[in-house]
């Protein structure tokens, strides 16, 4: 059965013509997820339902730039502090890695929109830890079920996921 949920977003996100991927490949399918943040109603359904994921924390962690929006919304549901958590800390200012919310000492949970392998969030929730957050779990808009759970989870990292790759292909119109 297909989610209200999965098929609004697939219907937002999807597109078709030809596309050159992040790996240098041609395709003639692209899921453009920036296309559900921008959207208010869409991107506040998919905060609701990443806000029903959410274990107990003090903060939350937007990563550098798709969880921003999202988390920024999650904050408005739940009241939650927001820090933003750059790919690299500025050399300039402060020279900070996570602006906003202090972290320190808190038990912070990272959003994201979409994980793949868990990369750049591996390299963040370790720079979280170094500022003395207790990071123990990712929430995520989209799982795209290409190892980043199992990725994250050898770090002792746990994530949980709005909708999945599975999700949005149950999605597929016909």
């Amino acid at each position: 059965m297909t989610s209200p949920l999965a098929r609004r977003v697939y219907e937002t996100c999807h597109l078709t013509g030809s596309f050159r991927l992040r790996s240098g490949q041609t395709s003639d399918e692209y899921f453009d997820k920036y296309l559900f943040e921008a959207q208010p109603g869409l991107l506040r359904e998919v905060a609701e339902a990443m806000v029903a994921l959410l274990p107990e924390c003090d903060v939350l962690a937007a990563m550098e730039m798709g969880g921003i929006p999202i988390a920024t919304v999650m904050s408005q549901l739940t009241g939650l502090p927001t820090a933003f958590v750059r790919k690299q800390a500025k050399e300039y200012g402060t020279g900070k890695a996570a602006e906003g919310a202090p972290v320190d000492g808190r038990r912070v949970v990272v959003i994201e929109d979409v994980v793949t392998t868990g990369g750049a969030l591996l390299a963040s929730c370790r720079q979280l830890r170094a500022n003395g957050a207790t990071v123990e779990s990712v929430i995520c808009a989209i799982d795209r079920e290409q190892g980043g759970r199992e990725n994250l989870a050898a770090e002792g990292l746990r994530l949980r996921a709005a909708l999945t790759r599975r999700d949005l292909e149950l999605a597929l119109p016909g």
